[in-house]
């Protein structure tokens, strides 16, 4: 997927927040809470996303995916997608979306009601 195309998928999940910090990086939230970070990396050309204890589990010896530096490092399950083959489009889509859910789970559900989610 191209920064365009992952952009655009995840500002399109429901009361998502787009801004721009640590070195120019695309960061989105649901609630205020990161689901998905684009561009961050010695490249810049990186994705990194929350991920379930069994994905991180599986994902982190895989090919072009790593956990993400700095959150796993702190005992965070996130993993970065920082070159090939790492995920299809697809997967990557869906990994990103199962962040989503994950970080939206964890929102009170006061917070879930203001967002109408």
């Amino acid at each position: 997927m191209t920064h365009t195309e992952l952009n655009t998928f995840c500002a399109a999940l429901p009361q998502t927040t787009h801004v721009v910090q640590w070195g120019n990086a695309d960061v989105y939230k649901v609630g205020g809470k990161v689901f998905a970070i684009i561009g961050m990396g010695e490249t810049g050309d990186t994705v990194t996303f929350k991920a379930s204890e069994m994905a991180f589990e599986i994902l982190s010896d895989s090919p072009g995916l790593r956990p993400a530096p700095y959150m796993a490092s702190r005992g965070l399950k996130w993993i970065q997608h920082y070159g090939p083959p790492g995920l299809s489009d697809d997967s990557l889509r869906d990994h990103i979306k199962a962040s989503y859910d994950m970080v939206l789970a964890k929102l009170t559900r006061k917070k879930r009601a203001e967002l109408g989610l």
